[in-house]
């Protein structure tokens, strides 16, 4: 592939995805792909890694999300697939895409993945960042309200310990998502510069929910 082919492969990726995701809630919009986008080439850039399928990924990885598809995980891979096609992608690296895009997202519980790549781990990495810190915390309350689910309710506790149906089924206070999913993340990193920032954001959450216990309580 061209320098030239290259640069209108991401605009056309780019203008695809942000003409998909038009009508999306806010915190899996176009503007989360681009954070994610941004992400993967921070941490690509020091990584061994064929930047192009980074690239590509990146943008593509929610293109269906499966919590706006009625749970259907094959959806995006399929949707991605039928795009790449019209690109001057190899076939090699439009599978690499596909099978990035298809085993990107946390599920909960203990899975395991049959496909491991460094280009996956980066792409993965750079999703999982937009999960913490400040823009972490107000995706995860964005989507909270998009569900109409209570902000906390003392009474009922984070289960630590699920499946991924039952994860994916939960129905949870919002801030249960943090021992849930959130504060998980920060372990989960794979690259250098991703453990970095995530133990950043990480330090940011913990003193986020001090803060909002301390409110909740009556005690600040």
């Amino acid at each position: 592939m061209t320098s030239v082919e290259r640069t209108e492969c991401i605009k056309n990726t780019t203008r695809f995805v942000q003409q998909q995701l038009e009508n999306a809630e806010g915190g899996h919009d176009w503007f989360h792909i681009e954070r994610v986008y941004k992400n993967a080439l921070l941490i690509g850039t020091s990584e061994p890694v064929n930047l192009l399928v980074v690239e590509m990924a990146a943008l593509l990885h929610d293109i269906a999300d499966s919590k706006f598809h009625e749970g259907d995980e094959s959806l995006g891979p399929k949707r991605a697939a039928k795009f790449l096609k019209s690109q001057p992608i190899s076939e090699e690296d439009s599978e690499h895409i596909v099978n990035i895009i298809a085993n990107v997202s946390f599920r909960g519980g203990n899975t395991t993945k049959s496909f491991h790549s460094k280009e996956l781990e980066v792409v993965q990495d750079a999703d999982r960042l937009d999960a913490l810190g400040a823009i972490g915390i107000a995706r995860t309350f964005n989507y909270g309200g998009f569900k109409n689910r209570k902000i906390y309710d003392p009474e009922i506790q984070p289960k630590l310990e699920m499946t991924p149906s039952e994860y994916k089924a939960s129905t949870a206070p919002t801030i249960n998502h943090f021992y849930e999913k959130l504060l998980l993340l920060k372990d989960q990193m794979h690259t250098k510069t991703g453990k970095k920032i995530a133990r950043e954001r990480h330090q940011f959450m913990e003193q986020f929910l001090a803060q909002f216990y301390a409110e909740w309580n009556g005690t600040q």
